[in-house]
């Protein structure tokens, strides 16, 4: 973790612990060294919060642009080791910057549905399998609640699941993708479920 990180981590974990009487289960599931891609359900922008702060390592995400031109946000967004999404622009870029965190032996967070999915029937996509069968990282499954309707005292707990290990095939196509990122959402929801979510 850097200094700044380190600092983030600590304040949030402690805000959450008081406010939502934040648990984080399965945390020995992830790698503590190593590239490793993370995957969860996504239901709240306190979601990569409760992500990263349940883990010994620093988490790096993908935010869109948009957070990069807010300068207060900007400057917590890019001490967080966060990258600039343009998702307007196509996936290429974002790709390659996961790929470079990857390569570096660090932890990618990221969620597959893409978006805050409120309603549950948001489409998944393919990046978390996409990245792991380009770069040979385990993918992590995990599962967030209590995020959605946060108030004060309620519970948000996080879970982490055994590693999933997909081969490492730059040329799979769109089939495999399908496959994988299918057993990638059924772990999450399994995880989602034992934990008492919807």
């Amino acid at each position: 973790m850097t200094p700044f990180y380190w600092f983030a981590w600590t304040f949030c974990r402690v805000v959450f612990k008081l406010l939502w009487r934040f648990k984080a289960d399965g945390a020995e599931n992830v790698p503590r060294t190593g590239p490793v891609i993370v995957a969860s359900n996504h239901l709240s922008y306190l979601d990569p919060v409760a992500l990263g702060i349940g883990l010994p390592r620093m988490v790096t995400y993908l935010a869109k642009k948009e957070l990069f031109e807010m300068p207060v946000l900007s400057f917590f967004v890019r001490g967080c080791g966060a990258y600039p999404l343009d998702r307007e622009a196509g996936g290429v870029a974002a790709v390659r910057a996961a790929l470079r965190v990857l390569k570096e032996g660090r932890c990618v967070g990221i969620f597959p549905e893409g978006t805050r999915n409120l309603s549950g029937a948001a489409p998944e996509k393919g990046g978390a399998a996409f990245l792991a069968a380009l770069s040979g990282a385990p993918v992590v499954p995990a599962a967030i609640t209590g995020t959605k309707d946060a108030k004060r005292f309620s519970q948000i707990r996080v879970v982490y699941g055994k590693p999933m290990v997909i081969t490492r095939n730059r040329k799979a196509d769109g089939d495999d993708l399908e496959k994988w990122t299918a057993e990638i959402m059924r772990s999450i929801r399994v995880l989602e479920e034992s934990i008492g979510g919807n």
